[in-house]
């Protein structure tokens, strides 16, 4: 069960990424994408969830909690920061300018827009600590565990970023859409080594729950 929780949990997580980054090339205004990333955020959580159950070392159980931790919290601010914008900021066309510089995600530099990459910055966190708990078999679990380390790179950017005001409302909406680009284009094979390394766990437990 708790591999086929991580396969569904990565195909979530994979089909929600690729939504986002289509919905930013082809879609006006931020609802499409908005959607998506409430999405990924679900299939997050079984994702990570997942890789801390599969792991059965208890030394790794601070790690697998801990990891899990960054990764609820992620999602608390992400649900927090795209159920407003798809509902609040888009439905009340009452909001005054002053109002939606600090609750829109789609005003750079604005409180819900810093909020939001504080959440990723809890992500990159996440994903590096469930790295450790990866047991890998074959080279592209060892890909896999790899890319997981690196994503933990985006934990700097994304928690400093917003104390440097390297983005304001004055930056091209263009620069924000290449850079998400970017990620989505890292953060999809992730997705997808995840669900074949669920794949092979899955086939290893009944291999040896059939000699049990």
């Amino acid at each position: 069960m708790n591999t086929l929780t991580g396969k569904i949990g990565s195909v979530l997580t994979g089909a929600a990424v690729l939504s986002f980054a289509v919905s930013m090339l082809v879609t006006e205004g931020v609802f499409a994408s908005c959607l998506s990333s409430i999405f990924i955020a679900i299939g997050f959580i079984p994702f990570m969830c997942s890789i801390a159950a599969i792991n059965k070392k208890t030394e790794n159980k601070a790690v697998g909690y801990t990891g899990i931790a960054f990764c609820v919290i992620y999602a608390a601010i992400i649900f927090l920061v795209y159920y407003a914008e798809c509902t609040t900021v888009r439905l009340d066309p009452s909001l005054s300018n002053e109002a939606l510089s600090i609750i829109s995600f789609g005003h750079t530099g604005s409180l819900f827009f810093n909020y939001d990459l504080l959440g990723y910055s809890f992500m990159a966190l996440s994903t590096f600590l469930m790295a450790f708990l990866v047991e890998p078999v074959c080279r592209k679990d060892r890909i896999f565990r790899w890319m997981l380390w690196i994503h933990g790179i985006f934990f700097v950017p994304c928690f400093f970023i917003p104390m440097l005001s390297v983005f304001s409302a004055g930056t091209s909406d263009t620069v924000g859409i290449v850079l998400l680009e970017i990620w989505c284009a890292y953060f999809l094979p992730i997705c997808v080594l995840g669900y074949e390394y669920f794949k092979t766990k899955g086939m290893q437990l009944g291999a040896i729950s059939k000699q049990i």
